[in-house]
């Protein structure tokens, strides 16, 4: 596995590099009002291409940002010119959020030169880089579709995983989300959580400067709730994004773990699907 991350300072190194691909993931739920695409316009880090979760997507579910088809996705990137044999780093607005759903992304698609910028684009402001305006200009190219289930998964092989209580799911929502204690930010969903799962809230992974925390931090933040980083993993959310924040700070630590694309979106919207509140 690629180490995931990147600093600015490595980035800015290579600006220009025609080998190194940047890319701007940044995405807002809809109750933040704020829209990554305007805010890459109005300024990104030189040579970035914006990369629209919420575009590149299935669409023909109701469900926010999942993931299309193998083909539908590599015509998408090679439309952006993310070519399999460059080197990818991702970032987003907020520090480390959005841009840890296009890495998931682009690994469960075959893309294997990966990075995200640690802290993103806030730190890259904070240290004066440079920046620039306007639409990208990709230069296509042509990418053949892959795939690799493994690092997916969907509500049946999520029952099935808690069932078996040999797979630890761990959900990136906040606590009282995950308690049932807060209700849900769509509409139509039920409160609490998958009987059996723990709850790592993403942004205990993070710095306050929107960095991730060091190996041995993360490693806290997970033996406090219960993880055993040493079983299979399958992380969750809200809808695919923060889950991919826990899946990204695992990979520092040198392990992988599979995403329930779906996350709480679609399990609270699914009667037949076990839900839990309280710790």
């Amino acid at each position: 596995m690629t180490a995931p991350l990147v600093s600015t300072a490595w980035l800015a190194e290579r600006l220009g590099d025609p080998d190194i691909l940047i890319v701007d993931g940044s995405w807002w739920m809809p109750a933040e009002a704020r829209s990554g695409e305007a805010e890459f316009l109005e300024r990104h880090i030189p040579g970035a291409v914006f990369f629209d979760i919420d575009a590149i997507a299935d669409k023909t579910v109701d469900l926010p940002h999942m993931l299309p088809t193998p083909e539908v996705f590599a015509d998408a990137v090679g439309e952006l010119g993310l070519g399999r044999e460059a080197t990818i780093v991702v970032y987003d607005t907020f520090g480390i959020r959005a841009a840890a759903r296009v890495w998931w992304e682009l690994r469960a698609m075959g893309f294997e030169k990966l990075h995200v910028l640690d802290g993103g684009l806030k730190t890259w402001i904070a240290e004066g880089r440079p920046l620039e305006t306007g639409p990208a200009e990709p230069r296509p190219v042509s990418v053949a579709p892959n795939y690799k289930s493994e690092l997916v998964r969907n509500s049946t092989q999520v029952l099935m995983a808690l069932e078996s209580g040999t797979v630890q799911v761990v959900d990136a929502r906040a606590g009282a989300r995950f308690r049932g204690e807060a209700p849900e930010p769509r509409a139509g969903l039920r409160s609490g959580h998958m009987p059996g799962a723990l709850n790592t809230p993403f942004d205990t992974l993070l710095n306050a400067d929107g960095t991730l925390k060091s190996p041995q931090a993360l490693r806290d933040v997970f033996q406090l709730a219960g993880v055993d980083l040493d079983a299979p993993i399958i992380t969750t959310c809200g809808s695919g994004v923060t889950a991919s924040v826990i899946a990204l700070a695992l990979a520092t630590l040198g392990k992988d773990a599979a995403v329930y694309d779906g996350s709480w979106t679609e399990w609270g919207g699914l009667a037949d699907m076990p839900v839990v509140t309280g710790a």
